[in-house]
């Protein structure tokens, strides 16, 4: 199972419109707060959820901040509450635990917890970003339980968004490819990437973006897996893509520097054995990518 992905919750997406309903299980259910879009966790070690009394977080919520129904656990409701407007949350929040950024967290936290707060990420910053109406620009209503934005004005209907994103493997025989953006740091390589255009196939993104990225003409694409990436609201779907040859044409303007390795070396990069080099990290579909090749 990739991090981000196995989220234990039953969403129950049909009672999100009754509004008598979600108001009785938020009154008994449990709130996860997100201050400024990190996530409240306790522990040291290994993180886990870390959820505080209702009031406490009605407290320190702005008047209109969304508290999105995320799921039942059991019987149990969780609810995500945006608290970004109350400057001293972390402080008043201390006994329950600490506000972290979800990316650099995601290590030390257990799979199912770690889903539970990308879904809660990814839903508090839609809210954020989308507070008026694209359509007419009117300022939008929470519905549904934080699944929908209502226009009062033109009556349009918005729901979150998410971008789909292909993330390949390039191979050739027993050699992958591994590039570095041009905003990467020097020593941080990983696999092409691209997001899907309107009317495109996942295949046709994928031949598309690593023809554009590094001159790669792809024959077979085999998918792999998909993850939720909550940064802010990506789904990453990985495939592997094998190449016609090895003849690179790299785009100075997105790629710096590619290259072609064996399997091995593929592996000691990511796993960080290789002295200079740094790899995508072990909670990135990426890192499952190489790795999975690699030990294949």
């Amino acid at each position: 199972m990739l991090p981000f992905t196995g989220n234990p919750l039953n969403r129950w997406s049909e009672k999100r419109p009754d509004a008598a309903w979600i108001a009785e299980k938020l009154r008994q259910g449990r709130v996860l707060p997100l201050w400024r879009l990190q996530v409240l966790t306790c522990g040291e070690q290994i993180f886990s959820v870390a959820d505080v009394p209702r009031a406490v977080a009605d407290s320190l919520a702005a008047p209109d901040a969304p508290c999105v129904f995320l799921g039942l656990s059991g019987e149990e409701a969780l609810f995500a509450r945006d608290v970004s407007a109350a400057e001293n949350a972390p402080d008043v929040l201390k006994d329950y635990g600490a506000f972290r950024d979800l990316r650099a967290a995601s290590p030390f936290l257990r799979i199912k917890d770690l889903a539970i707060l990308t879904q809660a990420k990814a839903l508090v910053d839609w809210h954020q970003r989308h507070g008026f109406c694209a359509r007419c620009g009117a300022a939008t209503a929470i519905m549904d339980a934080g699944y929908r934005r209502h226009c009062p004005r033109c009556e349009a209907d918005h729901f979150p968004r998410t971008d789909p994103a292909v993330i390949m493997l390039a191979t050739y025989s027993d050699e992958c490819l591994l590039a570095r953006n041009v905003k990467w740091a020097p020593e941080f390589y990983s696999t092409l990437a691209g997001f899907v255009e309107p009317g495109e196939s996942i295949e046709e993104a994928v031949r598309r973006e690593s023809m554009e990225e590094a001159g790669l003409k792809i024959g077979k694409v085999r998918y792999f897996a998909s993850q939720p990436w909550p940064f802010p609201a990506s789904l990453m779907i990985g495939c592997y893509a094998d190449c016609e040859s090895k003849a690179l044409m790299i785009d100075l303007n997105e790629i710096a520097d590619a290259l072609w390795v064996d399997k091995k070396t593929a592996l000691d990069w990511i796993e960080g054995r290789l002295e200079g080099r740094r790899g995508p990290m072990s909670v990135a579909i990426a890192y499952h990518l190489i790795k999975t090749w690699a030990e294949g």
